[in-house]
């Protein structure tokens, strides 16, 4: 009878251990906007260029963390009110990691050259990169961050639906988490910056 007390107790005591372990490796970060992939896949090869004409590549995100973000210049609400949210949150995203970088793609190469890029982007925050290609270049890329866009309209007056999220890539070059905008009665869906850097913090601090 002892033998069996003794064989019982070892058992529950391995299933507790075991679902405490479960847990412990299953509990995601309480994080308030943002969703970390569990696998952490790096971006497939692309070529885009920055306000500046230079080669904007996989090996322009090594080393630094990438905050991204797509768009375009004309966007008359969530593009600008999103770079200046940004613009507000980057120097604590920069306590929390030096190598922090934000990056504005334009999903509209066509009237967002080189020049109006630069102009735009440095309205908000000269650090910030703009970048974009051509779309036979950019679509792969943005739909391999997770962004999607279509062009509306048929006019020369057309606007670009976009994805309002930013994605955070590390530097390894891999996609870390989304950032996604929430709801607001009224108002448009946005990103709370108290919220993106508590993540962002967790996210970095956590990374390996």
């Amino acid at each position: 009878m002892l033998k069996i007390m003794i064989a019982v107790g070892l058992m529950l005591l391995a299933l507790v251990g075991g679902v405490v372990y479960q847990q412990t490796q299953t509990e995601p970060m309480p994080l308030a906007t943002s969703y970390v992939f569990e696998q952490q896949r790096p971006l497939a090869p692309f070529t885009l260029a920055d306000q500046y004409g230079n080669a904007f590549t996989n090996q322009t995100v090594q080393g630094k963390w990438s905050l991204f973000f797509i768009g375009y210049t004309a966007c008359p609400d969530v593009c600008p009110t999103t770079l200046n949210k940004l613009a507000a949150a980057y120097p604590q995203l920069q306590k929390i990691a030096s190598n922090v970088q934000v990056v504005f793609v334009s999903a509209d190469p066509k009237r967002d050259t080189q020049a109006k890029r630069l102009d735009y982007i440095n309205f908000f925050n000269k650090d910030f990169k703009a970048v974009s290609a051509e779309h036979a270049d950019l679509f792969p890329f943005s739909r391999d961050l997770g962004f999607v866009y279509a062009m509306v309209g048929d006019d020369s007056d057309y606007q670009v639906d976009h994805s309002a999220s930013y994605v955070l890539v590390s530097p390894r070059g891999e996609k870390v988490a989304v950032f996604k905008p929430k709801p607001q009665p009224g108002q448009l869906a946005q990103i709370l910056n108290a919220e993106l850097i508590a993540d962002f913090s967790q996210i970095v601090q956590s990374w390996h």
